[in-house]
């Protein structure tokens, strides 16, 4: 049996990692600044996480959601300190595709509505729902195709007055990544995401904050969506959450009434994917991590700006994106394709810039 080749992959074989460094089969030493697509948040086998891991592992790995299983609890209430969310809600899943599809679903349920507003360049997910807010054609199938999804222009403040004007009691949700990473590290306004939280309100509708790759401290606040001083209703979330551990989620805010079975998942919040989850949250707390993503990424942007030769730099705390002239469309080829994996002396992984 061969894989189903559905990656373009590099010639690259890692064999072990360590904090910010990777090692191939030869022994060669790479600085990652890719993070595995923005997953890796705490360093790669920090001690921490994998004894926590570890213990979890030796005392019970799996039991399904038909018990009560203590440790989801505690993973709930690290969650809502950490993230000021401790009135909200959470369900666990497995991966930030289920955490936005749920996350639809549940808006679905609480509204009783079904059309949904998404974002040019917006990225959700691969599975149905999730990848019929995703704008791009190209991995959206036939059958996920539906004519409930209204695609608006991001940052377009009185293009979403004129679609709740004529169709806002008709609308379950607004899905927004604050900011936007597949679609090129695009920030969200703060007026915009004012102007989202006025009209769901408004209109009954609920915001759903995307916050699978802009939250967990990246942005240098634990949401992204937290610059703009408004509460969404759902959070999703997923790839910093587990450090690598596949483990997703929504927080739920406190209004939204849960019904029996209307959600479920067999994996999601096992003993030792919330065990991960832990880990990450208390070395993110321990070591002040979201303040260090605020710190560091200010520098780096400051620095980035200095260089003549780079244009637009953006992004919030350690996601940040930049452009090149067209004089330059080589280089970012170069840094995209050759630096990312190959042996060149430098020996850098490629970070989650943005190259356009």
């Amino acid at each position: 049996m061969e894989l189903f080749k559905v990656y373009p992959l590099a010639d690259l074989r890692i064999a072990k990692a360590n904090g910010s460094y990777l090692w191939d089969e030869d022994g060669i030493q790479y600085l990652d600044m890719y993070g595995g697509h923005a997953v890796i948040s705490i360093g790669h086998t920090h001690p921490h996480y994998v004894k926590r891991i570890q213990d979890q592992l030796g005392q019970i790995g799996f039991w399904s959601n038909s018990v009560h299983i203590p440790i989801q609890d505690e993973l709930a209430r690290k969650l809502g300190t950490v993230s000021a969310k401790e009135q909200y809600q959470l369900f666990l899943v497995n991966s930030g595709a289920e955490a936005n599809e749920n996350a639809l679903k549940l808006a679905s349920f609480h509204t009783g509505r079904k059309r949904i507003v998404a974002f040019n360049h917006a990225f959700h997910g691969r599975t149905s729902l999730a990848v019929a807010t995703t704008d791009n054609p190209k991995i959206v199938a036939p059958v996920n195709e539906t004519d409930e999804v209204t695609f608006l222009p991001f940052n377009d403040e009185k293009a979403l007055e004129k679609y709740f004007e004529k169709q806002g009691k008709e609308t379950a949700a607004v899905i927004l990544e604050a900011i936007q990473g597949v679609g090129g590290i695009r920030v969200a306004n703060v007026s915009f995401m004012k102007k989202i939280r006025s009209l769901c309100d408004q209109y009954g509708a609920l915001y759903i904050a995307d916050e699978v790759q802009c939250g967990y401290g990246r942005s240098g606040h634990f949401y992204a969506t937290d610059y703009a001083g408004v509460h969404a209703d759902i959070y999703s979330m997923a790839k910093g959450m587990g450090n690598g551990f596949p483990i997703g989620a929504i927080a739920i805010a406190p209004y939204i009434k849960p019904a029996l079975e209307s959600l479920g998942t067999t994996f999601g919040g096992n003993p030792l994917a919330c065990a991960a989850a832990l880990a990450v949250l208390e070395v993110i707390e321990e070591e002040g991590l979201i303040e260090k993503a605020k710190s560091r990424g200010t520098y780096l942007m400051n620095r980035l700006k200095s260089i003549p030769e780079i244009e637009n730099v953006r992004g919030l705390g350690l996601m940040i994106g930049f452009d090149v002239p067209e004089k330059l469309k080589t280089f970012a080829h170069i840094c995209c394709v050759n630096i990312l994996f190959s042996q060149v002396p430098q020996n850098l992984m490629w970070s989650g810039f943005c190259l356009h």
